[in-house]
């Protein structure tokens, strides 16, 4: 009895933020999804790490493929850790990458580690994300930094100012990436103002959206990679695999960026 209340309730725990619970997935044997606060926040097939579940870590998975080539090893700053969901995606496609995950809350970290135990070298910072990036040294020190920092379901103002964009963008190489994860609803106010943000710090930025959320008809996820060179982001790669998805997107960039973010202002914060 005590393991069909397991499968139907999930394994929960209280934590220094708010309640987790990890909650399986009954059509694939390894597959978990991580709530917090009641809202979904990753979910993680452990028999099969490469198994992206949700379409926000499809759309950064794209970016981990793309911005390499296959296989070559990665050193990875992830921002937000959940379920470990994308540290698990590129140590199964990348092995040898070296990862760091920022992540606020060590007790939400300790439980998913004990009901999902990693099985690759993983360095865990624990405390605020965008303290830690500012204050982060050396310079220039990964190829590619992942942004998925939420609480409970919105992205704090912490991590979406321009003085954030300017101190990711210092800690990512020159030939690196940044790839942020946003969640937003008609008329993508918000992404829009992210769009704009990031421009100040990035040469070369795009988006990944489903056509009818652009279009305003829905609350979904938009996945935004930014560059420090022009020209460094593989956009007809990201667009090819964007396209063939189960929820089909398209990669905007370029002028059609330009007039998405028309009369938006990057986000400045009082300090």
């Amino acid at each position: 009895m005590s393991g069909w209340r397991e499968i139907v309730n999930g394994i929960g725990e209280r934590t220094e933020f708010g309640s987790a619970r990890l909650l399986r997935d009954p059509r694939r044997k390894g597959g978990w999804t991580l709530l917090v606060e009641e809202v979904q926040q990753s979910y993680v097939d452990v028999n099969d790490p490469a198994y992206l579940g949700f379409e926000y870590t499809r759309r950064l998975g794209s970016i981990v493929d793309a911005m390499a080539p296959t296989g070559r090893p990665l050193r990875v700053l992830h921002l937000g850790g959940g379920a470990f969901t994308m540290p698990r995606y590129v140590a199964a496609t990348r092995p040898g990458s070296e990862q760091v995950v920022v992540e606020r809350d060590r007790q939400l970290a300790g439980f998913v580690q004990r009901v999902l135990p990693l099985d690759f070298p993983l360095d865990i910072v624990f405390g605020d994300a965008r303290e830690t990036v500012t204050g982060w040294s050396p310079a220039d020190d990964f190829d590619l930094v992942i942004g998925d920092v939420y609480d409970a379901a919105q992205m704090p103002e912490s991590v979406s100012d321009v003085t954030f964009a300017a101190a990711v963008a210092r800690v990512v190489r020159p030939g690196g990436v940044f790839a942020v994860n946003v969640a937003d609803l008609a008329p993508l106010e918000f992404s829009r103002g992210q769009a704009a943000t990031l421009r100040t710090a990035f040469a070369d930025v795009c988006l990944i959206v489903r056509p009818d959320l652009l279009r305003g008809r829905r609350f979904g996820n938009v996945v935004f990679a930014a560059a420090r060179e022009a020209g460094r982001l593989p956009v007809a790669r990201l667009a090819a695999v964007a396209g063939r998805d189960r929820q089909p997107a398209q990669v905007v960039t370029g002028a059609g960026l330009d007039l998405l973010t028309q009369g938006a202002s990057p986000v400045v914060l009082d300090d």
